[in-house]
């Protein structure tokens, strides 16, 4: 066991880009190493295609760029892609806390943002105003501006949720035996199967923030640093399994 603080990779939601973390990296970032990739079709990686896969592999040269082993913490699409990195990178993911991301992503439940991603890629701007809206109306306009700082990478839309309708994240997360945080606002409409998922960890622990919504890293900055932060603590302590 080493003394060095365990790194935390920070995993971003569907659209957007590392910039959303930016809150976590700058409190989680003065106590331990921090990253915020973005996923494949997003931020500086738009054009490329977005699988599981290619997603994991990310994740995964970014936890070997910190030393080799690493909590990861991801909201929404990052929360799926943080279950995929833990059930197949093994020891080298040290812990995870999933944010926003316990509902089985079925064809009716993926409908909205399906419908939502060909309405955004029709606008002249590809959406980009409209998702500035969106982000303004629900965190305020200071992170709406963090958030748009990499525009929002709409086009990638589809290939995310074609990858999450093939996932299966009860089979994957119950192939995981170190410690799982599952982080949902109160008011998160992806709360739905969070007694699921919760039951199929070896080793998990639910946590509610109270008020907040799906984007609880912004309606709850401090909350999810201190959770990310108390994690890495306790992942730290363990062996690698």
């Amino acid at each position: 066991m080493t003394d060095a603080p365990l790194p935390v990779v920070f995993v971003h939601g569907i659209r957007l880009s590392g910039t959303m973390w930016r809150p976590q990296l700058n409190e989680v970032g003065r106590h331990r190493p921090v990253s915020a990739p973005d996923l494949p079709g997003h931020g500086h990686r738009r054009g490329r295609r977005f699988t599981m896969a290619s997603a994991v592999e990310t994740v995964a040269e970014e936890i070997d760029a910190l030393g080799g082993r690493a909590l990861v913490a991801g909201l929404s699409l990052g929360g799926y892609v943080g279950i995929a990195a833990a059930a197949r990178l093994g020891h080298r993911v040290a812990g995870l806390v999933a944010l926003g991301c316990t509902a089985i992503p079925t064809t009716a439940r993926m409908a909205p943002l399906r419908a939502a991603g060909r309405f955004f890629r029709a606008l002249p701007d590809g959406g980009h105003r409209l998702n500035r809206w969106i982000f303004t109306a629900g965190v305020g306009r200071k992170a709406a501006a963090v958030i748009a700082e990499r525009d929002f990478a709409t086009e990638a839309m589809s290939d995310a949720l074609d990858a999450l309708a093939g996932f299966e994240p009860l089979r994957e997360l119950g192939r995981y035996p170190g410690p799982v945080w599952l982080v949902n606002g109160a008011r998160d409409h992806l709360r739905v199967d969070e007694r699921r998922f919760l039951d199929t960890c070896m080793d998990g622990r639910l946590v509610i923030v109270p008020k907040a919504w799906h984007l609880v890293s912004f309606n709850a900055p401090h909350t999810v640093s201190r959770l990310v932060e108390e994690a890495a603590e306790t992942a730290a302590a363990r062996e690698p399994v």
